[in-house]
This record gives structure tokens, sequence and C-alpha cells, in this order.
């Protein structure tokens, strides 16, 4: 049997339009592989990083000890000589709470203890060393409250805008 020449040329474009299609979706796979593929096992080797890190607008920079006697310093108007306890007490301090985290035998929830203990031991040493007018200034414990954006709207102000009545 023979197929008509019209007939023969319309499956022709059919199949030809599909293999299309096919290897259109394809190439991202294969484009993808192909790299891979072309280099032998011994020519590849790990990408070297050449920058450093970027860092991120959101991201967060854990303040030095150095940092901290700074800011205390300025903020209680600190002596040469309290600075130099302050100082002593945070490396103490830093020491301590490497040496808890990195003990396995402490469970986590007496790990959280024994640093709020270790928080708590260092904000007694460090008013210990403090005049009663610096005293009155450093309660580092306490919940600092920020003041609202005037423009911010609470949850229950949300709630009341989405919820149907």
């Amino acid at each position: 049997m023979l197929i008509p020449e019209k007939k023969l040329l319309a499956l022709g474009r059919k199949c030809f339009g599909a293999a299309l299609l096919s290897l259109v979706l394809m190439s991202p796979i294969l484009l993808g592989i192909a790299p891979a593929l072309a280099q032998s096992p011994a020519t590849t080797s790990p990408p070297q990083q050449t920058a450093a890190p970027r860092q991120t607008a959101h991201s967060y920079k854990r303040p030095s000890l150095d940092d901290r006697v700074r800011a205390l310093a300025k903020n209680l108007d600190l002596s040469e000589a309290q600075q130099s306890a302050v100082r002593k007490i945070l490396e103490q301090r830093q020491q301590e709470a490497l040496r808890l985290r990195l003990d396995p035998s402490i469970s986590g929830s007496v790990r959280i203890d024994k640093f709020r203990a270790l928080q708590e031991q260092t904000v007694e040493r460090i008013s210990a060393v403090l005049n009663d007018e610096q005293k009155q200034k450093y309660n580092p414990l306490a919940t600092r409250k920020l003041p609202a954006a005037p423009d911010q709207r609470s949850v229950e102000d949300w709630l009341k805008a989405t919820t149907p009545p």
C-alpha cells in the first residue's frame, strides 16, 4: 500500500515537529551534562575560591572582645583600671563559654542553665568593678524595649483588616 505524498509530508512534519520539541525541551539537560562529560576525571579539580565570601546586608558580625570593652568604656566612662578589669572578666567568660560549648558530657538543658549562670556571674563581677553611678547605667540583663515605628501596624490591625466581617 502506497501512502499519498501529501500524507507522507504531513506525517514527516509532525514527526519532525515532535523531535524538534523534544530536542528543545532536553537541551538544558544536555547542555548541563555536556561540559561534565567533556572533562576527564584526571583534569577536573575542585573550584578555587578566589574572592572572600560576600557580606550580605543582613549578615551579623559579632562584636569582638575589644569592641565590647570599648563600648562599655564609652557608655559607662570607665577608667583604664576598670577597662583592664572588665577585659579580664570578659576573657574569662569567653574561655568558660567555650569550655561549656565543647563539653560533650553536658546535656542541652543543663548547658543552657550553665550559660545563664555564667552570664549572671559575669554581670555580678563587672558590677563589682563599677562605682555607684556606673552601676545605675549598667544593666545588661534588662529587656530592651524598642520604640515602634510610627507607621507600623500591629498583628491585631492586620487581622481586623484581613478577616471578613
